[in-house]
């Protein structure tokens, strides 16, 4: 023992240590060996692994059942860094995001009724509840209109005009993957659908005085595409004929489909115009031709002569012709 260690006493016992036993040199503290236990169980420290505690040193058993917290998520003791947050305790990696899952404990979390949510999660919980939508680059809630780039929402002072490099507006226009203010798109002279009122850069159909994608020029009643079938306008709205027939639509009795232009009204039924016609021979009748009633079908005069006295009737009916709808 040097001259130094001879006056020395245990840190715990404070007895003094004899020239050949063996000293435990703690951060300067020294202890006889079996002096060297924790505070709690009194067992030598395994691997000379302990933790300090106001001054005293426990094994890891002993200090995760007296001291260390319990973490919230997994149930784990916290050794190490600890999260306070919502009245509890967690790891760092236990700290998630409700929604996403993403890791909080660097990045900092929004309560959010009873959550911790991380910013994005609670911006779209917010936008959701209040009916807006969320900028696809910042993450925030858009209160005015969204520039629509690409099928996602954003503020538009994010983009500039791709021509004039103008600061853009919700008016903006989408063409070719690029962004343009209006009057630039104006000038490359795209059309614009009646109904998305997005560019059309395909095929285009031209109706009822406006420009559709093909995809969007659709039945107002079954909303299928017509796909160049053709459709029937009814105050400013397109129909398919098998519903335009359904709501508003008289349909002929000889050719079964609806009726454009005039209808002739004869016996209680609807004719086109081409299609009234004597039921024997198929001449066509006009408005001036007298015809004969048989068997609720109409008869040009030259077959009603024909026919066998017995057989004819002495009503005779007259067709008129009254005005039709224009499709």
């Amino acid at each position: 023992m040097t001259n130094a260690l001879a006056n020395a006493i245990c840190e715990r016992c404070k007895a003094s240590f004899t020239p050949t036993e063996k000293i435990v040199n703690c951060n300067g503290e020294l202890y006889h060996e079996q002096c060297f236990v924790c505070a709690q169980c009194f067992q030598q420290f395994l691997e000379g692994l302990f933790y300090e505690f106001e001054d005293r040193k426990y094994c890891e058993h002993d200090f995760q059942m007296l001291f260390a917290p319990c973490c919230h998520q997994c149930g784990e003791f916290i050794i190490g860094r600890v999260i306070k947050a919502m009245n509890s305790s967690w790891h760092p990696d236990c700290f998630c995001c409700d929604l996403c899952q993403a890791v909080l404990a660097d990045v900092g979390f929004v309560k959010n009724a009873g959550r911790h949510l991380c910013r994005p999660c609670h911006n779209r919980e917010k936008a959701h509840s209040l009916g807006k939508y969320i900028c696809q680059k910042c993450q925030a809630i858009v209160d005015d209109i969204p520039l629509i780039f690409k099928n996602d929402p954003y503020h538009p002072d994010h983009f500039s005009c791709s021509n004039c490099g103008k600061e853009l507006t919700a008016e903006a226009r989408e063409l070719r993957g690029e962004l343009y203010c209006l009057p630039c798109h104006d000038k490359l002279g795209v059309p614009i659908c009646g109904a998305c009122r997005r560019p059309v850069e395909g095929r285009v159909v031209n109706a009822m005085g406006k420009q559709w994608h093909v995809e969007h020029f659709v039945c107002a009643k079954c909303e299928r595409p017509f796909l160049g079938h053709r459709h029937y306008e009814r105050k400013g709205l397109a129909y398919c004929e098998t519903h335009y027939n359904q709501l508003f639509g008289e349909v002929c009795y000889h050719c079964n489909r609806v009726i454009e232009g005039d209808v002739v009204s004869a016996l209680n039924k609807a004719w086109c115009v081409k299609c009234f016609g004597c039921s024997t021979c198929n001449a066509k009748l006009t408005l001036k031709n007298r015809f004969v009633e048989m068997d609720l079908k109409p008869v040009c005069k030259h077959c009603y002569e024909r026919v066998p006295d017995e057989l004819k009737r002495p009503n005779h009916a007259c067709g008129k012709r009254t005005p039709g709808r224009q499709v």
